[in-house]
Order: structure tokens, then sequence, then C-alpha cells
């Protein structure tokens, strides 16, 4: 039998009152039905969520790489883009062309956000602090706010 999982909105206490007296369940949920009945009644519902559609920001940066003899130094060259970046909880980096290249590089940064003038906001200091801490030539940089 599998095992049933507690519900959000069900206390914990209450879960584990059903788990381990299953003869009392019938009587919790006609108490929870009747909740639900006398909010529905009310014009209320149990829950009212906002809607939240978040918005998504892509930065692509294309780098100019001089001076790497092999795949692991330009690795090392930018082992910040995750180390620092890909850490951060609103954003998500990856190398998304020109892997095998040693001239050039191609990364991609996308920012979640509740606004598209917050994500604006954070890909400027994203792009600024890239600049700052990457030793590469920035060649092209594309952005896309969706």
């Amino acid at each position: 039998m599998a095992e049933q999982k507690r519900h959000m909105d069900v206390p914990k206490e209450r879960f584990l009152e059903s788990q381990s007296l299953p003869a009392q369940a019938p009587k919790l949920e006609k108490q929870m039905s009747e909740a639900l009945r006398k909010l529905l009644k009310e014009g209320k519902t149990p829950q009212q969520h906002q809607d939240i559609t978040p918005h998504v920001g892509v930065l692509t940066l294309h780098f100019q790489l001089y001076g790497c003899e092999d795949l692991k130094a330009k690795r090392k060259a930018f082992t910040a883009m995750k180390a620092i970046w890909g850490r951060e909880p609103d954003l998500a980096v990856a190398e998304t062309a020109d892997q095998e290249a040693l001239d050039c590089a191609t990364w991609t940064i996308a920012a979640l956000g509740a606004s598209a003038q917050q994500i604006t906001q954070r890909l400027d200091q994203v792009e600024k602090d890239i600049e700052d801490r990457i030793d590469a030539a920035i060649l092209d940089v594309h952005r896309e706010i969706l």
C-alpha cells in the first residue's frame, strides 16, 4: 500500500492522527468538508493565491581569449562564472557555445525576477561584475527579457 503524503493545508498532527487511526479518517474528512462548505457559502476560498508571473532575462556574452594553450587553461579563466554567479539563487550560468575553441567562449546567464526592471538591473550588475573579474575581452553582449 502506498504511503500517503500530507497536503500543505493539513496540520502535521492531524495527518499523523489520520495515519495511525484510520477509523477517525471519515470524521476528519467530514470536518474538513463542513469547513470548506462554510467557506464557500461565505464566498471565500480556502486560500486565495496571487497570480505570480515570473519574468526571465537572458544575458549572452561572447568572449575573446588570448594565450590559452589548452582547454584546462580556458576553464580556469572562467572558474568564477560558476563559482560566483552560479551559486546565486536567482541566476543560472552555463557555457553555451564554443566549448572546444581555445580562443573564444560563449556564456549565458539566465535571471529570474518579479519584474522586467528588476531583471534588467540585476543583469546590468552581473555584466559589470563579469567585466571586472573575468580576464577575457567581451566581444558581444545579447540580452533578452521574456
